[in-house]
């Protein structure tokens, strides 16, 4: 698999080399444009794929048509959203969801956790195939976390505002990005009060099987949009299909997770 983080490293090296030959070209034109092309190209390459990597590495494989197989025989197709396994000429095909919660159950009322209960249960029951849903809980560490909740809770309250001022507002979202903007000041209420900040990582997974590649894939990715409907509409959270770099994270997590708060942070960044 593809690691976004160290083709942008490698983006950036080709900048720096560009730029260090532009110093040694003694004044060739040739050669300073050729070292000035590799500078634009691989400072712009290294900026671009280590914030949308996630987008453009699945639209190149997507475009080359390239199939990546990664150790233990699975297999990642061109779309770069799902991973496959050809189990005895049955294929296994999964896929991974994120889930981002607004809500933490200790804010909640005794009766307001137990009808979030029943919504959760009510929504599962309607799924007629297993589902794992994977929760990764930690203690965060608040050293420049301050600065960077703040500018979450400043971006959330932009995009409520962008909402609201849309002549027909979706309801959905504005309860959704109501809820985040609360989440994130009871964040830095919690802070102010001196209450150290827990993490939360969960997704969803699931898997479909087929005769074919195509049958697995299609199965799969109806059962990922179901699961998304249905969570999203019964929890009130944010869900949203995974893919690339993401997608093989989640995988990874299912037998080897971080070992400290800050190693997972770094995976998220």
């Amino acid at each position: 698999m593809i690691d976004i983080r160290y083709l942008s490293y490698g983006a950036a090296g080709i900048g720096l080399l560009g730029a260090l030959g532009c110093f040694g070209a003694g004044g060739n034109p040739i050669l300073t444009f050729v070292f000035g092309l590799m500078c634009m190209l691989g400072s712009v390459g290294a900026v671009a794929l280590y914030k949308y990597g996630y987008l453009i590495i699945p639209f190149l494989t997507k475009q080359g048509n390239i199939v990546q197989i990664i150790e233990g025989g699975y297999e990642i197709p061109p779309s770069n959203d799902v991973i496959i396994k050809n189990v005895g000429g049955i294929y296994y095909a999964s896929k991974f969801l994120g889930v981002r919660i607004f809500e933490s159950a200790s804010e909640k009322s005794t009766e307001e956790n137990i009808v979030y209960s029943e919504y959760f249960e009510r929504a599962i029951s309607s799924v007629k195939y297993v589902t794992k849903f994977a929760l990764m809980v930690y203690m965060k560490d608040i050293t420049e976390y301050r600065n960077r909740i703040e500018t979450k809770h400043a971006e959330a309250q932009l995009r409520l505002a962008r909402e609201r001022d849309k002549p027909d507002p979706d309801v959905l979202k504005l309860d959704r990005y109501e809820k985040e903007v609360a989440m994130w000041e009871n964040q830095i209420n919690k802070l102010t009060r001196g209450i150290k900040p827990m993490g939360v990582v969960s997704y969803v997974m699931t898997t479909a099987v087929g005769v074919s590649k195509e049958a697995a894939i299609a199965a799969a990715t109806a059962q990922a949009n179901e699961l998304k409907a249905t969570i999203s509409n019964a929890l009130n959270v944010q869900v949203e299909l995974l893919s690339g770099d993401e997608m093989l994270r989640c995988f990874q997590w299912e037998t080897m997770i971080p070992p400290n708060p800050q190693e997972l942070e770094q995976t998220l960044v």
